[in-house]
């Protein structure tokens, strides 16, 4: 599912968004890389990827999913927290181009992170995030609900934390489902935010696209997936309700 989506839509996005097109190939770094369906899809375009994972079981099984491509040389992968990684000290070459697929709206002190990105990059280098802002109708991730109705409200999670878990416990969602909400609720990231923390740290946004139905839904709901017109984006209230993922490269 992630590898048709990267091939379809984020590739395409990204290369013809690219300033300066080149044969050699592109030097990848995917932060959360997962089970490396997104990397997957750069190898088959004949790029060399770098994948860093923090979680022990999902890197396993992209090492799984990569092995010929590691055994080439043409892969590799990192089962590491990002800021213990030294991007001059262990690795030979930086990278053209940084990847975080549904991964930014996870990381905590977003003010914090973003700029250590320009560590990794080579001086034309460039990054793309992809990712659901925080007020879509389902920015909350509610999906993982247990309880059917949760599953499929929209916007709930924008209530006050203290209503948003009583409703959550009333419905009998785990300790589990409830703290991963929580943590989601506490690093969910708008439109507008992202981007005064680019301004703030001097990263000239290239190119973006809004969608109505994210590309991925197609696979998980059967929903054909639809763009929306650029000068939506420039409204601030409805693009953080209306758009399901952001592509943004800058």
């Amino acid at each position: 599912m992630q590898m048709e989506v990267t091939s379809t839509y984020i590739i395409p996005f990204i290369t013809k968004n690219t300033p300066k097109a080149t044969s050699k190939p592109r030097r990848i770094l995917e932060i959360g890389c997962a089970e490396a369906g997104v990397l997957m899809a750069f190898l088959e375009h004949g790029d060399e990827v770098v994948g860093i994972e923090l979680s022990s079981d999902r890197f396993a099984t992209a090492t799984l999913n990569l092995s010929d491509y590691i055994q080439a040389g043409k892969a590799k992968l990192i089962n590491s927290n990002v800021y213990d990684i030294d991007p001059k000290a262990d690795f030979e070459e930086l990278f053209d181009i940084i990847i975080l697929k549904d991964v930014i709206e996870h990381i905590p002190d977003q003010e914090l992170f973003i700029p250590i990105l320009k560590t990794f990059l080579k001086p034309e280098g460039l990054i793309f995030f992809a990712y659901p802002p925080w007020s879509m109708p389902f920015g909350g991730h509610q999906q993982i609900c247990n309880n059917r109705v949760l599953r499929s409200l929209p916007w709930f999670h924008l209530l006050p934390s203290f209503l948003y878990t009583k409703l959550l416990e009333a419905c009998g969602e785990s300790k589990g489902t409830v703290k991963e909400l929580l943590e989601i609720k506490a690093t969910g990231i708008n439109i507008g935010r992202l981007k005064s923390i680019l301004k703030i740290n001097n990263y000239p946004i290239l190119a973006e696209m809004y969608w109505a139905i994210n590309p991925i839904y197609q696979y998980k709901f059967g929903a054909k997936p639809l763009a929306l017109p650029s000068l939506f984006g420039k409204i601030p209230f409805l693009r953080n309700l209306y758009t399901t993922a952001h592509y943004v490269m800058f």
